[in-house]
C-alpha cells in the first residue's frame, strides 16, 4: 500500500514539475517521465539539481537556433529524436548502450550508470574532441603507466611496517589509490557483474562497478573513452557558472603540489574576484570581457570563450586547455615546454626515465613544443591579459615567468647533483642502482624541492600571485634551505664513511 502511494505522488509530483516550475511547459520525453516518476522521491537532491539546468527547460532543436557565438552546442548533427525533447534523464543515460559495459535492464529499458564525454559529444562534439586532446584527459594513464611515477606513488600510499630497525615498504590498496592520486587522475571503471539491491520498488539488478564513484579528469569509462565532463561541470545542473568558478579547479589545484588556487585567491585577480564576484555574470555566452567579468577566473584564462563588449572575439572557447600554455610548470622535476601530445605513453628521456626532460633539466625535443609553438600559445593567452593590461605590463610578467623558469631549474639541477653524488657514493640507492629514486632521506628531500617548493615559486610567478607563495611560502627560502639540508646530509654520509 504504501508503494503505490509512493508512486501515486511522485507520478503529481512530476506532472506539477513538468508544467508548472518556471511557469512553462517542459518538454520532457516519456521515458525521462518515467525516470522522474521514482527519482523525484529517491533523489530529491539531484532531480532539483537538474530540474534547475539548462538541460530541463532548453531542448537541442531551440539550442541550435541561436547566433554561433551564442550556441552552447556544437554538433550539427544530433539525432531527431532528441533535438525536440528536453535534455533529460533517459537521454543522457540512455545513449549507445551497445558501447558501454555498464549497461543493463532497468524497469523495462536499458540504461548506463555512467554518462562519458562520448555520450556528452551527442551535442558536444567539438568540446569533446578537444578535450580527448587535453593533456587532463590522458591524466590516468600518464600517471598509472609511467613507471617513475609509479615508484613515487608506492612511497607514499604503500604501507610500511618497523621490524628490525628498518622501515619495510608493502604492499597498497586500491581503495587508497582510488581516494588518493586518482581521486583526481580518475580510475578505471570496470563491472565486475550484476548486484542485486533490495529498494523500494522490489529486488533490483545493478552493475558492480569497481573504481566508482569518481569524476578525475582522466577516467577510463566502461565505454572506452576517458574522462569525465562531471569534473568542472558538476552533475545534475552542469552548469557553466560552477565550471567558471575558481572553486571549482580548487579540488585538484589547491595542495603543496598544484598551488594554483591558493596563489589565485592573494593575487589581485583573486582579490577582485573575492570582492565583487556577486557582480559577475558567469552565465551569459560568450562572456563580455568588462560586461560580464572585471577580473578573470581560471576558465577565462584558460578554457572559455571571451569577446570585447562589442562582440570581437579575444580567445576562442577551447577543451584543451593547453593551447593557451606554452609551459609545463609542475608535476615533473623541471619545468619544460608543454608536451606535443598528451599522451605521453612513448616519452622517454636519455637515460631512459618516462619524462620529456633530461635530469640536468634539458627538454627532449622531439616529444615538446619548439619555441616557434610556445611563442603562437604565449600569444593566444597575451591576447587575453591585454584586454586589461598594457602591453609593458604583460611583456614584463611573461619575462619574470621565464626568469623563474630558468631559475627554479637551476636550483632544482643543484639539488640533482647532490643527490647524484650520493648515489655514487653508495649512500643511498637510486637510479645508478636501478633501484627507487624516491623511497630514501636525501631522494625525498630532492622531490621535495621540485614537487612544492619550485612549482609554488613558479605558480606565484606564472599567475602574478601574492610574494610570500614565491618567497616564504613554499617558495624560495624553502627552495635554498631544502638545497642546504641537502648538502648537509651528503657530507654526513661522507663523514660516517670516513670513520669507518
Amino acid at each position: 500500500m504504501m508503494k503505490r502511494m509512493v508512486q501515486l505522488v511522485t507520478g503529481l509530483l512530476v506532472c506539477m514539475i513538468s508544467s508548472n516550475l518556471f511557469g512553462e511547459d517542459l518538454n520532457f520525453s516519456d521515458e525521462t517521465e518515467d525516470c522522474l516518476s521514482c527519482h523525484s522521491e529517491l533523489h530529491p537532491g539531484l532531480v532539483s539539481s537538474w530540474l534547475a539546468s539548462r538541460h530541463s527547460r532548453i531542448t537541442p532543436a531551440e539550442a541550435l537556433t541561436k547566433p554561433e557565438l551564442e550556441r552552447r552546442v556544437s554538433s550539427s548533427d544530433i539525432p531527431t529524436e532528441l533535438q525536440q525533447v528536453a535534455v533529460g534523464c533517459y537521454e543522457c543515460h540512455g545513449l549507445r548502450i551497445e558501447e558501454h559495459g555498464d549497461a543493463f535492464e532497468h524497469n523495462g529499458y536499458e540504461i548506463n550508470v555512467i554518462v562519458s564525454p562520448a555520450d556528452c559529444a551527442t551535442c558536444h562534439s567539438v568540446e569533446a574532441d578537444q578535450y580527448s586532446r587535453n593533456i587532463m584527459s590522458h591524466a590516468y594513464g600518464n600517471l598509472v603507466d609511467n613507471t617513475l611515477y609509479q615508484d613515487f606513488t608506492k612511497v607514499v600510499n604503500n604501507h610500511y611496517t618497523y621490524e628490525n630497525n628498518e622501515l619495510i615498504l608493502g604492499e597498497g590498496d586500491m581503495l587508497t589509490e582510488y581516494e588518493s592520486c586518482l581521486y583526481c587522475h580518475g580510475t578505471k571503471v570496470e563491472v565486475k557483474g550484476l548486484v542485486t539491491r533490495d529498494t523500494d520498488y522490489g529486488e533490483l539488478d545493478f552493475p558492480d562497478l569497481e573504481g566508482w564513484p569518481n569524476q578525475g579528469v582522466g577516467r577510463l569509462n566502461p565505454d572506452g573513452s576517458k574522462g569525465a565532463c562531471s569534473s568542472c561541470h558538476t552533475r545534475h545542473s552542469f552548469a557553466i557558472e560552477i565550471a567558471r568558478k575558481p572553486s571549482t579547479c580548487s579540488e585538484c589545484h589547491k595542495g603543496p603540489d598544484v598551488p594554483a588556487y591558493k596563489v589565485y585567491e592573494v593575487s589581485k585577480h583573486g582579490n577582485i574576484y573575492n570582492s565583487k564576484a556577486s557582480e559577475f555574470n558567469f552565465t551569459k555566452v560568450p562572456w563580455r570581457i568588462g560586461t560580464d567579468f572585471t577580473a578573470p577566473t581560471c576558465a577565462a584564462c584558460h578554457a572559455s570563450l571571451l569577446v570585447s563588449p562589442e562582440g570581437t572575439v579575444v580567445a576562442e572557447r577551447t577543451h584543451q586547455y593547453n593551447d593557451r600554455l606554452s609551459w609545463r610548470l609542475f608535476g615533473v622535476p623541471y619545468a619544460h615546454p608543454h608536451p606535443l601530445d598528451a599522451n605521453l605513453e612513448n616519452v622517454v628521456n636519455s637515460d631512459g626515465l618516462p619524462l620529456a626532460v633530461e635530469l640536468n633539466g634539458e627538454p627532449v625535443a622531439e616529444f615538446v613544443l619548439s619555441e616557434e609553438q610556445q611563442l603562437e600559445n604565449n600569444g593566444r593567452m597575451k591576447a587575453v591579459c591585454l584586454t586589461c593590461h598594457s602591453t609593458q605590463w604583460v611583456e614584463n610578467h611573461f619575462l619574470r615567468l621565464d626568469n623563474t623558469i630558468h631559475r627554479t631549474n637551476r636550483m632544482t639541477y643543484q639539488a640533482t647533483k647532490i643527490l647524484s653524488d650520493v648515489w655514487a657514493g653508495g649512500f643511498e640507492k637510486g637510479l645508478p642502482q636501478g633501484e627507487n629514486i624516491f623511497d630514501e632521506k636525501t631522494e625525498r628531500m630532492w622531490t621535495t624541492i621540485w614537487l612544492f617548493y619550485a612549482n609554488s615559486t613558479r605558480f606565484a610567478s606564472a599567475m602574478a600571485g601574492g610574494g610570500d607563495y614565491g618567497v616564504f611560502a613554499n617558495g624560495r627560502y624553502q627552495t635554498t634551505e631544502q638545497l642546504t639540508e641537502l648538502l648537509d646530509q651528503l657530507e654526513l654520509y661522507q663523514a660516517l664513511e670516513g670513520k669507518d
